[in-house]
């Protein structure tokens, strides 16, 4: 079983419709996971108890309010009342598909990093999941109009309890955090699992409400405190960096990423002498096309 926790925003405007759509669709995975509301934002407390999902209010900030994933993570692993756990970005859809990667990963082996791309598309409005057909027709929608993120997107993180201790004072939101989290998991030995074949993860589009925007967030004072905290991004890595693929196969070797980091190794000039080594026969469909994960 799965311990989900999240930090929403304030459940105002655009931003509290597409939280809303997550959220719910949290709920109706199957199994359904243990659900963490965390922060006392507006309407945190009003959804959680709707949906009958803990809320934990206190969460420990800096001086201009922004939440530390330090104390985030402590929390929910002392709460969390299940081995393996999920840290997900309050606006990402999950289906069925995810709790099935998820135990697939667990069963596995007892300590893992499990992240995957996400999958942009704009929503304005509330989704009906009354119909029974919602997620089928989600799907279709995301193949036919959204857009893969690249490898440096990651959304979720599902882990071990209590492999994240010790952790730098990072600041939620502001840039390096997620890159931080596979990074660590790397350095302590643990497998990361690229589970973008078997997982869709939709994110829906919205605006940031930092003055400068999105890319604000880098130039900020909380981006720069970030960037020094992952030493200038030495100690960051992406999706490229995972050790291994969830695919239609089960659990492989990430050969994908390690013939790409030994090509870029090679430098210019000795790539023009040496031909790309052929690895399409082993990689998944969903990699290779860009095409959404079908539902299983």
């Amino acid at each position: 079983m799965l311990t989900l926790f999240a930090m929403p925003k304030p459940f105002e405007g655009h931003i509290g419709i597409i939280q809303r759509n997550a959220v719910t669709s949290w709920t109706r995975i199957s199994p359904r996971p243990e659900i963490i509301l965390f922060g006392d934002e507006t309407g945190t407390a009003e959804i959680a108890r709707e949906f009958v999902v803990r809320h934990v209010p206190d969460v420990k900030r800096n001086d201009k309010g922004t939440p530390y994933l330090s104390d985030l993570f402590e929390k929910a692993q002392s709460l969390a009342s299940h081995p393996s756990l999920c840290y997900v970005n309050a606006d990402i859809i999950l289906f069925d598909d995810f709790a099935a990667a998820a135990a697939a990963v667990a069963a596995w082996r007892p300590t893992f990093l499990m992240a995957g791309r996400r999958w942009d598309i704009d929503i304005s409005a509330s989704l009906d999941f009354r119909a029974e057909n919602w997620a089928a027709q989600l799907r279709r929608d995301v193949a036919a109009r959204g857009k893969r993120r690249s490898v440096s997107w990651i959304d979720y993180f599902v882990f071990a309890r209590g492999m994240y201790h010790e952790m730098p004072p990072l600041l939620l939101g502001r840039v390096w955090w997620d890159n931080w989290l596979v990074w660590q998991a790397i350095a302590l030995g643990a497998p990361v699992v690229d589970s973008s074949p078997r997982v869709l993860a939709v994110h829906q589009n919205h605006g940031y409400a930092h003055p400068g925007g999105f890319f604000g967030i880098w130039k900020s004072e909380e981006g720069r405190w970030n960037e020094r905290l992952v030493d200038g991004g030495k100690n960051a890595r992406t999706l490229r960096d995972a050790n291994f693929k969830l695919g239609r196969l089960g659990i492989r070797p990430n050969v994908e990423a390690a013939v790409e980091r030994w090509w870029k190794s090679l430098g210019k000039r000795a790539r023009k002498n040496k031909a790309l080594p052929r690895t399409s026969a082993i990689t998944d469909a969903s990699e290779s096309t860009g095409t959404a994960p079908k539902a299983e």
